[in-house]
C-alpha cells in the first residue's frame, strides 16, 4: 500500500494528500450513449438490446436496473420485470467512438492510462498533481469535462491502490466520486463483506462463509496459513494482502488487445452452408477493417461454432506470417469450417477471431500466399484500404463484397475485457 503523503499548511499542520490512483467508470455507458439521441427518455427505464427472441440486454439505465434488469438477461425477461421499459437497438460504432473520445480526455490528464474495457480505465495521476492539483480536484474536473464534452456521466474512485480505486468508483455510482485516503483505507475495508474483495466469486465466498469468514475484517484477522488451507495458496495469499489494503500492481498504460473478432447469434438456427460461409466472409472483412484501424496484424485465425443444444466448439489455425487482410482471414476461416465437417447440424452462433496480435510494420504484402491469384496481394490490400476509407466516411456497411450485397447485415457484440467481438 502506498505510504501516506501530507501537505504542509500555513498554520503548521498537515493535511493528508489525496491518493494517486483513479478508476473512472462510465455510468450505464451504452444506455447513456443511446440517450444522447433520445433525450426525451432521460429519467425513464431504458433497455439497450435487440428485438429478436434471443436478444439479451446489452445495457440498461439505472431506472430499469431498479426493477432487477441487468446485462446479459434475455430482453423478454427484462420486459417482464419492467413492462414500461423502452427497448433501443444497440449501436456499437457509436460506443467505440465515444470510448475513443473519453480515453483521449483521460490521456490529456496523464499518459498513465490503463483501459480495462470500452468504458472504464485506471489513471495514475502522481505526475499530474504538481500542475493540476490534488487527485480529488483532478477527478472532479475530469468528471465535469467528460460530461461537458461528451454528454456522458461517469463515476470516479480515488484511492492509493487499483483495487481500492475500483471499489470506490463502484460505491460512488451513479455519477459520483469517492476518495479513500491511505489513513482511511483499512477502516473502510474491514466492515465490507468478503464478496467485496477482488476475485471473490460466489464459490469462493461460500467456502469462506462456511468457515465463518463473512467480512474483510475476518479475512484480515485470519492467519495466512489458515486461509491457504481453506482456498489454496494463490487465492489465500491474494485475499490476505487485499484484506490488509495491500495491492502492489501499478497502472500499465494502453495494454494491447489480445484478439479482435466478430460473432453472430442467428434469430433462427441456421443449417445452410452457403449462409454460414457468407456470414464468415462478412465477419472476416469486419475483423480486417478493425485490425488495420488499430495498426495490428494477427497470426492465428479462430472459428467459433455454437450448436442448437448450446454445445460450443472453437478451432484455430496459425498462419506462417501475420495478416490484416480480410481475404486471407476468410480463406483460413473457411478451411477451418470445412475441416469441421458439418452434416446439416443447426448452428446457433458463428464467429471469427484473430489472435496472436502484433503491430503492423507497413511492409508485409504476403506475395507467396497469393501467387496463384489473378489479383496480387498488393491489389487486395489496396482494395481493402479503399474500403477502409469509404467505411470511415460513410459507415461500415456502405461497401461490402459482392456476395454480401443481398445478405442481411449481421449483428455484432463487443466484449468488455480488453478483447473485442
Amino acid at each position: 500500500m502506498s505510504s501516506a503523503a501530507s501537505i504542509d499548511t500555513p498554520g503548521g499542520g498537515a493535511i493528508e494528500a489525496s491518493p494517486p490512483i483513479l478508476h473512472v467508470d462510465m455510468d450505464a455507458f451504452f444506455a447513456s450513449v443511446e440517450l444522447l439521441s433520445h433525450p426525451e427518455l432521460k429519467g425513464k427505464p431504458v433497455i439497450v438490446g435487440g428485438h429478436s427472441p434471443r436478444s439479451v440486454v446489452t445495457s440498461a439505465t439505472y431506472e430499469a436496473r431498479a426493477f432487477g434488469v441487468h446485462s446479459a438477461m434475455p430482453v423478454g425477461n427484462a420486459l417482464r420485470l419492467c413492462p414500461k421499459a423502452v427497448v433501443l437497438e444497440p449501436h456499437m460504432h457509436l460506443y467505440r467512438e465515444y470510448s475513443r473520445q473519453v480515453m483521449a480526455l483521460f490521456r490529456e490528464v496523464t499518459p498513465l492510462v490503463e483501459p480495462l474495457s470500452i468504458d472504464e480505465a485506471f489513471l495514475d495521476v502522481s505526475g499530474a498533481r504538481r500542475l493540476l492539483g490534488e487527485s480529488d480536484v483532478i477527478a472532479q474536473n475530469l468528471r465535469a469535462r467528460v460530461l461537458a464534452e461528451t454528454g456522458l456521466p461517469c463515476s470516479v474512485g480515488v484511492a492509493p491502490t487499483k483495487f481500492m480505486a475500483k471499489l470506490a468508483s463502484g460505491r460512488a455510482k451513479p455519477d459520483g466520486m469517492l476518495v479513500i485516503r491511505p489513513s482511511e483505507l483499512v477502516a473502510y475495508l474491514r466492515p465490507l463483506p468478503v464478496r467485496a474483495l477482488w476475485g471473490v466469486g460466489a464459490k469462493t465466498a461460500e467456502q469462506l462463509e462456511r468457515l465463518g469468514l463473512r467480512t474483510v475484517a475476518d479475512i484480515a484477522d485470519t492467519p495466512l496459513d489458515a486461509l491457504v488451507r481453506a482456498v489454496g495458496e494463490a487465492t489465500g495469499s491474494k485475499l490476505h494482502e487485499l484484506a490488509q489494503g495491500i495491492d502492489t500492481r501499478s497502472v500499465v498504460p494502453a495494454s494491447q488487445e489480445k484478439s479482435v473478432g466478430h460473432e453472430r447469434t442467428f434469430d433462427v438456427d441456421e443449417r445452410s452452408t452457403e449462409v454460414l460461409k457468407r456470414e464468415l466472409l462478412h465477419q472476416a472483412s469486419r475483423v480486417a477493417v478493425r485490425l488495420r484501424a488499430a495498426g495490428l496484424m494477427g497470426r492465428t485465425v479462430s472459428l467459433k461454432l455454437r450448436f442448437s443444444d448450446f454445445t460450443t466448439i472453437t478451432r484455430s489455425r496459425t498462419l506462417s506470417e501475420p495478416t490484416d487482410l480480410g481475404r486471407r482471414i476468410y480463406e483460413e476461416a473457411i478451411a477451418i469450417f470445412d475441416a469441421v465437417g458439418l452434416r446439416g447440424e443447426a448452428i446457433r452462433l458463428i464467429g471469427v477471431r484473430v489472435e496472436q496480435l502484433s503491430e503492423a510494420d507497413g511492409t508485409m504484402h504476403q506475395p507467396a500466399l497469393w501467387a496463384d491469384e489473378t489479383v496480387p496481394s498488393e491489389g487486395w490490400r489496396e482494395a481493402e484500404l479503399t474500403i477502409d476509407r469509404v467505411t470511415a466516411r460513410f459507415g461500415t456497411d456502405m461497401v461490402r463484397p459482392a456476395s454480401l450485397v443481398r445478405a442481411p447485415k449481421s449483428g455484432e457484440t463487443a466484449d468488455r475485457n480488453g478483447t473485442r467481438s
